[in-house]
């Protein structure tokens, strides 16, 4: 059974080039039937592993080394309505239904603003600007 949804947004800062970056995960926690709890994540619709350990660490976009996150901020997925008073609207046609979110784009889980960076990585000096083609 699914005791908790939420989005977390994980950030990431690289010890190799101090790259900074973050994605959002969807989580669920989960209770089998021996009570045991269970945390599964994806990303982009996904699966994948915990973002917060290290098999599950991400690829640093700039270098590739891999690095494990921390989590940013957080969004508790409330749970389906159970009181009679909950907005909700019934889905009178299945098919029919918002036909129109079927054909969304999909949100990507870093197509957020992604954190400044101060400038090149310590150990890479500034790259000279690219030469202008001649006319």
């Amino acid at each position: 059974m699914i005791t908790e949804l939420a989005v977390e947004r994980v950030a990431f800062a690289c010890g190799g080039c101090w790259n900074e970056w973050s994605t959002d995960y969807d989580v669920q926690h989960w209770r089998d039937a021996e009570g045991r709890q269970w945390e599964y994540f994806s990303c982009d619709g996904v699966p994948v592993a915990s973002p917060y350990t290290p098999r599950g660490a991400a690829p640093c976009p700039r270098c590739g080394r891999r690095w494990v996150g921390r989590v940013l901020a957080r969004r508790i997925v409330p749970p389906p309505p159970g009181e009679t008073d909950t907005p909700r609207e019934e889905i009178l046609s299945g098919a029919g239904h918002r036909p129109e979110r079927h054909g969304a784009r999909p949100l990507g889980a870093s197509a957020h603003p992604q954190p400044d960076q101060p400038g090149p990585p310590l150990h890479e000096a500034p790259r000279p600007p690219a030469p202008r083609p001649a006319r």
